[in-house]
């Protein structure tokens, strides 16, 4: 017969099914010996009864059956598939889960031993009464305040209706929606009940032994004030804060709150919430905090993970743990080095915030060795080295920031490639522990060469600079070769696919994209070379108006095939009539099918034939394309044929802006006449030519990603062997593997376990909304450590509130509506809307098209978003900080793509 009851004393690490993760988590520090109150645990066995007897079997399966899965398989953009009317059939059944529990009655032997393990902790003894579930408290997720807990509970009438209380907590509408954010099935969750004696306590707060707001794993945060600790865990106080360094108890950071409430436990029972006079001092000694932080970190090595606590301090200066939980928001730690390091997060620069599959990564990581060194350790380290970090891809810039060179070129660098890395970067310039290193022995010409491969490109650009029409040629050539190189003679088999993606990364693509990038880079130095010959006769971002419907762009003229190809099915009324009716994951099937209307399947085909290779996040080849599933393309079309105003139409759009391109090139040249007729001519050259091949900065990737479709089309027939031979699941199971896991998997290896830890993982990760641009090793997101170091100080009244500040990207002022898109998926933007989201890649311009003005979160006046945004003549600001939190889908803004400012005209209701 399953135990009712048992003594945290006797809760181990391995009873999570039938004690839940408080009372685990209680039970492993009363084991260690930290300082636990007493108390006991009712199982899940108690609650399971009351369940069954209430008749929530059948409320679970409607609810299994009404919830669908919260992250789509990677491809299908990762989107959450539960809608509003899912959402209210959930909170529905939740409601009545609820109601039947609280009128079930309780069996007669729970009550029995209730009552007589509440009797051994004495007689009336106040307790707090918690909610211990079976997925709480989880390093996955940790539910923090998703159930009910109820404190100073007394007497035996008074615990049965707290436990009561507890179980009905269970199906809130609000643990009911974070389980199913969390991708946690209903049915698996059960809960425990902890009973612990309650702590008189003077004092009471929260500590975190890393620091949340920063990630740094070497700092202890200690929130503090008077009362029991559910005024600091609500918010009801502005408690005393104290950040520690942990491995020294070093105080850092000391600030004292207003606290102007306390709870208090009254005498028969509950709480109450008292005025508190508040003052200046400190509710905790320096003494009592490093104690404190010292039980962190002694629970944190037991965890072997960052914790948050919940902690007493009694009249007579004794603390007690009363809970812990690991904190889950962390982001993942770097490698591990005795040394810190810096890390930049390229994913970002790529304008990915999503993560990479691991086959994504795998590519990635075989790539970057195609740079290192011939000989293997024999010759010097390449300038940049990459590694994965939480499924992202991070650079370690250590060494560039130690180099003097380094320091010169990275700040300019990033100014175009993501303007808010530059302040981060000059910050660790100025940290001691990235000073500049001596360099004992320079390095060679050889040598330099060797660590950065992409200096053998300079030859090739000064070729593009003076031929650029033989600079032209040889690039085609190169792209022929390379679609030579990316066929694979058939029939092959599973293992010879394996080899010829492998190769392809190792060596083909890396020297065969180099060979596309001297025309781009020609254009752009031609273009640098005018603004520096033209001085002080133009404005600052003003040459950058030249940039403006560049020609040879190709993801400019894939947005204009699509634009095409929405008006050729806009005009036949059977087409139009299904793309603007069905839902478009409905009408990407039955493309599939072949089911479309005529001109519908005509004109999606004949694009999708040029350009099916590309998808949203296409840089990871784990990723489908859209010729695989083309419903965000379709989606796209529906918003063009929604489209009503002739003015707005992409066409027209791009021909203004190359008209207005074309008018700002006249303007320089004639001011440039002021210079003398050599510069004068040099200037009209050097911008002709910028125009001429600077759109075909895209290209280089284009064709990338040409390759990673070719490639993932190889993959997917080894994952097709691996699924038949019953190493996986499922085909698409192969890009959740590396190449050597796909190797061991066709010599008949079991995957399945591997597969649904990764499946896992990276759902985790796509839930991740905040990714930091500038890691150290120790956990430190650099720019969230100078916000909230900025967060103490005035802005000295430089910026007006309600105005946001970027990277001014693309010139212009437009006022309109706001739409927060995070996902382009599914995504709906009205014409002349402001599209404010995190980050951009081709799979989001389509989009711009119907677009007033951009806002990025991420990006430089060079990165992709603001390219295209000059290139389509819309205003765009880049860089601004939390732009998707601080602004809300329906405020009224203006955009100055000049000044790089976002003002809030008027907000919404909601927001």
């Amino acid at each position: 017969m399953d135990r009712i009851t048992m003594s945290l004393g006797d809760v181990g690490a391995d009873m999570l099914a039938e004690a839940g993760g408080k009372a685990v988590n209680l039970g492993v520090m009363l084991a260690a010996g930290l300082p636990v109150p007493d108390g006991f645990c009712l199982t899940t066995a108690a609650y399971r009864q009351v369940a069954t007897a209430a008749g929530l079997e059948w409320l679970l399966a409607a609810m299994e059956s009404a919830t669908k899965e919260t992250v789509r398989p990677p491809g299908e953009q990762g989107r959450a598939r539960g809608d509003a009317a899912t959402a209210a059939s959930l909170q529905h059944l939740a409601r009545q889960a609820r109601d039947r529990l609280s009128a079930a009655p309780l069996p007669e032997r729970i009550e029995r031993e209730l009552r007589r393990a509440y009797a051994l902790l004495g007689e009336d003894v106040p307790v707090a009464v918690r909610s211990s579930a079976t997925a709480e408290d989880l390093p996955e997720a940790s539910f923090a305040g998703q159930q009910d807990t109820f404190l100073n509970v007394v007497g035996a009438d008074a615990l049965l209706e707290a436990v009561r209380g507890c179980w009905v907590s269970l199906w809130t509408e609000r643990a009911t929606a974070y389980r199913e954010a969390n991708g946690i099935g209903q049915r698996k969750v059960h809960l425990a009940v902890v009973v612990q004696r309650m702590v008189d306590a003077a004092v009471s707060g929260v500590m975190f032994t890393a620091n949340p707001l920063t990630g740094a794993r070497g700092q202890t945060v200690v929130d503090a004030s008077p009362g029991l600790g559910e005024a600091v865990v609500s918010g009801a106080v502005n408690p005393d804060q104290f950040v520690v360094d942990t491995a020294t108890g070093r105080i850092l950071e000391r600030t004292v709150g207003d606290k102007r409430v306390q709870v208090r436990p009254l005498p028969g029972g509950g709480t109450e919430q008292l005025p508190l006079a508040g003052g200046s001092d400190p509710s905790l000694t320096d003494e009592q905090v490093r104690e404190l932080a010292e039980l962190g970190r002694a629970a944190q090595e037991l965890f072997g993970a960052p914790q948050d606590l919940e902690w007493t301090l009694s009249p007579a200066g004794r603390i007690a743990l009363v809970q812990t939980r690991p904190i889950t928001t962390l982001y993942p730690l770097p490698e591990a080095d005795e040394s810190t390091r810096a890390y930049l997060c390229a994913s970002l620069l790529q304008g990915l915030t999503r993560p990479l599959t691991p086959m994504g990564l795998c590519a990635f990581e075989t790539l970057a060795a195609a740079w290192k060194p011939a000989g293997g350790g024999s010759g010097p380290p390449p300038a940049f080295r990459y590694l994965s970090v939480g499924l992202r891809l991070f650079v370690d810039i250590t060494p560039v920031l130690r180099s003097p060179g380094g320091r010169r070129l990275i700040p300019r660098m990033m100014k175009g490639a993501d303007a808010r890395s530059v302040g981060v970067l000059e910050h660790l310039m100025k940290d001691p522990r990235f000073a500049v290193a001596r360099r004992r022995v320079p390095r060679s010409p050889a040598g330099l060469f060797r660590s950065v491969p992409q200096l053998a490109l300079v030859p090739s650009v000064l070729h593009a600079l003076f031929r650029p029409a033989a600079a032209l040629r040889r690039s085609r050539a190169a792209e022929r070769e390379f679609d030579a190189r990316l066929r694979l003679p058939e029939p092959a088999t599973a293992a010879q696919r394996l080899d010829f993606v492998e190769r392809m990364f190792s060596r083909e693509v890396t020297e065969s994209l180099l060979r596309l990038l001297p025309p781009p880079a020609a254009g752009y130095l031609w273009l640098g070379a005018a603004r520096w010959l033209l001085g002080t006769l133009v404005e600052r971002g003003e040459v950058q108006e030249v940039l403006r419907g560049l020609p040879h762009n190709v993801t400019t003229e894939m947005d204009l095939k699509l634009w095409d190809a929405a008006t050729a099915i806009g005009r036949d009324p059977a087409s139009a009539a299904a793309i603007r009716s069905a839902d478009p994951e409905e009408l990407a099937r039955a493309y599939l099918e072949g089911t479309l209307p005529a001109e519908a399947q005509r004109r999606l085909a004949a694009f999708l034939a040029v350009y099916g290779h590309r998808a949203v996040a296409e840089i990871d080849i784990g990723v489908p394309r859209w010729a695989e599933d083309p419903s965000h393309i379709i989606n796209v079309i529906a918003n063009y044929l929604r489209l009503d105003d002739s003015g707005q139409a992409p066409d027209r759009q791009f021909a203004r802006a190359a008209a207005q391109a074309d008018a700002k090139v006249a303007d320089l040249v004639l001011r440039a006449e002021a210079l003398g007729p050599v510069r004068s001519r040099l200037v009209a050259y050097g911008l002709r030519r910028a125009r001429a091949s600077a759109g075909m900065r895209e290209y280089p990737k284009f064709r990338l990603v040409t390759a990673l479709a070719a490639l993932r089309a190889q993959l997917r027939k080894v994952g097709e062997e691996l699924a038949a031979a019953g190493a996986v699941a499922d085909a698409a199971d192969v890009f959740f593997l590396d190449l050597a896991e796909a190797r061991v998997g066709l010599r008949g290896a079991d995957l399945h376990g591997i597969v649904a830890g990764r499946r896992r993982t990276y759902a985790r990760e796509m839930r991740r909304r905040h990714i930091p641009r500038l890691i150290l090793s120790d956990g430190t997101d650099v720019e969230a450590a100078l916000a909230a170091a900025a967060a103490t100080t005035t802005a000295g009244g430089r910026v007006p509130p309600g105005t946001l500040v970027g990277a001014p990207a693309s010139a212009g002022t437009v006022t309109g509506t706001a739409r927060v898109i995070l996902d382009p998926a599914g995504a709906r933007l009205e014409p002349g809307e402001i599209l404010v989201a995190p980050s951009t890649d081709p799979g989001w311009t389509p989009l711009f098209l119907t677009a007033g003005a951009l806002v990025m979160e991420m990006g430089g006046p060079v990165s992709h978003g603001a390219v295209v945004a000059r290139e389509y003549g819309i205003p765009a600001v880049v860089g601004v900080p939390d732009a998707t939190l601080r602004i809300a889908t329906g405020d009224t803004i203006t955009v100055d793509g000049a000044a790089g400012t976002i003002v809030h005209s008027a907000r919404t209701a909601s927001s």
